[in-house]
């Protein structure tokens, strides 16, 4: 054999003579590509980085193909109109039946429907639909996405809780020893009916040698309390309400202010039961006394002194809605700055807004939580704070 035939025989090229008798066989047949048929080199399964990057590959030559941004149009016009949706949301108007405060009310659900819209584009096999989706992503995170974190810290100089107890309570002996075991320094109440008034005063006494009640709504504290007067949140309101006598209005009176005695000097604490909310598809969401409530109760607070101040109540209603505007601007809640998620309190077996807040001003909140369900339809919440 020549040298040339050699070299051409050992690199497998072909001779230009034609085949010589004394070549070797035939090389084999070209081996299939491994990232073909999913096996490595060495004849075995391959997995990890080459499954991931032939799945990469086979999604970047899906998406580059124009018929998946064709396909799920309708998908991503919803996810876009979701994204402004909750990010206008206070641009919604409130002329048609309440519809921007009902929207606020239960803003945080509307995350919901992303995976649901999610669902679809996959089904769809929709790019455009999935890139949509980013808008209301970003737009829940934007909006709720701190809440996810727990910001408590440990520690705090007061504990204060409130709880609206109901007044269809079966068991508000039960109801007071259970916010008595929570160790609050000062306890709030509302929905206080004329026959449970003496069960909560005997069995909170121990706990609680300081105590107030004016009407429907009572604070108790382990500290001394002074000042104490009602705000008038105008649930009498009009000529009506006019007529009627003092001692009518203070029988079913849903708000108190009063000073707590502390180390630090003092702390003036509302306690407050706004009216009811209702949804109806007459009225739509109906906030009349609610809202009316909401603005006094907002020029109470604005009128206060006092630097320091603590509200506990039962607002029917959360702090994303403007009809708190009043008192947002003003106080800051406390499961917002320290809190852990969203800390829903109604209703009490499946709780899915949190209409029972603390909100405080000159001081610092550390913690806020719930407490576990007593024999009312709503949780006890609780925050402790600082003096900063």
């Amino acid at each position: 054999m020549t040298v040339v035939a050699a070299i051409t025989a050992a690199f497998g090229l072909p001779s230009r003579h034609g085949p010589d008798s004394s070549a070797a066989p035939p090389s084999k047949p070209p081996r299939a590509d491994p990232v073909q048929t999913g096996q490595g080199g060495d004849g075995s399964r391959r997995t990890g980085s080459g499954t991931w990057s032939s799945g990469i590959r086979r999604g970047i030559r899906i998406v580059s193909r124009p018929e998946p941004w064709k396909r799920g149009r309708i998908l991503a016009a919803v996810a876009l109109l979701l994204g402004l949706f909750m990010l206008l949301h206070a641009r919604i108007p409130n002329g048609i039946g309440n519809l921007g405060s009902l929207v606020e009310t239960v803003l945080p659900w509307f995350g919901l429907f992303v995976p649901v819209l999610l669902a679809g584009a996959l089904w769809r096999r929709s790019a455009c639909a999935v890139v949509a989706l980013l808008l209301p992503v970003l737009a829940w995170l934007h909006l709720f996405g701190g809440l996810l974190t727990d910001k408590s810290h440990p520690g705090g100089d007061l504990t204060v809780a409130g709880h609206n107890v109901s007044a269809d309570n079966p068991d508000p002996v039960g109801t007071a020893r259970d916010l008595v075991a929570s160790g609050a320094d000062v306890l709030a109440l509302e929905e206080i009916t004329a026959q449970a008034k003496p069960l909560y005063e005997k069995e909170l006494a121990t706990a609680y040698p300081y105590h107030a009640v004016r009407g429907t709504v009572g604070l108790w504290s382990k500290l001394p309390l002074s000042d104490t007067e009602p705000v008038d949140i105008e649930m009498d309101y009009g000529p009506l309400g006019d007529t009627k006598p003092a001692d009518v209005k203070m029988a079913y009176n849903r708000a108190l202010r009063t000073t707590v005695a502390t180390d630090e000097g003092p702390l003036a604490v509302y306690v407050a039961h706004l009216g009811s909310a209702r949804v109806n598809l007459r009225a739509g969401f109906w906030t009349d006394t609610r809202d009316r409530g909401a603005r006094a109760l907002g020029k109470a607070i604005a009128a206060e002194p006092n630097g320091r101040v603590v509200l506990l109540g039962d607002l029917n209603g959360t702090t994303d809605d403007r009809a708190f505007a009043g008192i947002t601007s003003r106080l800051r809640s406390a499961q917002d700055a320290a809190g852990n998620g969203f800390g829903f309190s109604w209703p009490a077996k499946f709780p899915v807004v949190r209409i029972d807040q603390i909100l405080v001003r000159g001081v610092k909140a550390e913690a806020s939580w719930s407490l576990p369900a007593t024999g009312s339809d709503h949780l006890p919440v609780a925050a402790a704070i600082s003096w900063g």
